[in-house]
């Protein structure tokens, strides 16, 4: 990754806007000829709202870019930065999957608008080890088996992390309600909970 991103949208169009301009196109195809054409121009322009320039640090390094103003902390991270670690589950902030941290704070990636992250520090799930060096969170996941799909993992990490950095891994049951937010369908919770008491020897020690 470069000093400073400052990176273009891949094509500025998303399923999204496809979808959408399909089925506008096949309504176009249902007016008379002289307003088909009219109806034909419009559809060209595509409508992205206003944008907002924002200046952040992802994973410790400097980003600047041009943004639609709508647009999801989730989304600018996958589709726009390329950190597809951050997993997209519920898209309503219930599942967990999508956890990063805002300022060192656990944050639902889907519920956050990307332009308040202007001027602040994001770190992703990509952002944990250093070099080839895993996080001891990321490690306990692995000696644990604290997973199986591996969907929900990084989600899970990122707010395990934030559960001893904030002092909530010194009881099991503290863990369980911190990170009662995450859901894994797979059901690894006693892997999660013992991964979590492991890291928490390392980072508190």
């Amino acid at each position: 990754m470069a000093d400073e991103m400052s990176r273009e949208p891949r094509t500025g169009v998303t399923r999204r806007v496809v979808l959408g301009t399909g089925a506008a196109t096949a309504a176009a195809s249902l007016l008379p000829p002289e307003q088909r054409a009219e109806a034909q121009q419009q559809l060209t322009r595509v409508e992205t709202g206003q944008t907002v320039q924002i200046s952040a640090t992802v994973n410790g390094q400097p980003v600047t870019l041009e943004i639609d103003s709508r647009a999801s902390l989730l989304d600018l991270l996958r589709e726009r930065l390329e950190f597809t670690g951050t997993k997209k589950g519920c898209d309503h902030g219930q599942c967990g999957a999508c956890t990063v941290h805002l300022d060192g704070r656990p944050v639902s990636s889907c519920l956050t608008m990307a332009a308040k992250i202007d001027g602040r520090q994001v770190t992703t799930i990509e952002g944990l080890a250093t070099g080839a060096e895993l996080h001891p969170m990321q490690q306990a996941f692995i000696d644990n088996d604290a997973l199986q799909c591996g969907y929900c993992t990084p989600g899970q990490i990122m707010s395990a992390v934030a559960c001893v950095t904030d002092g909530h891994a010194n009881h099991p049951d503290a863990i369980r309600e911190f990170m009662s937010g995450n859901i894994c369908r797979c059901g690894a919770y006693v892997g999660i909970l013992a991964a979590i008491e492991q890291a928490a020897k390392l980072m508190e020690g």
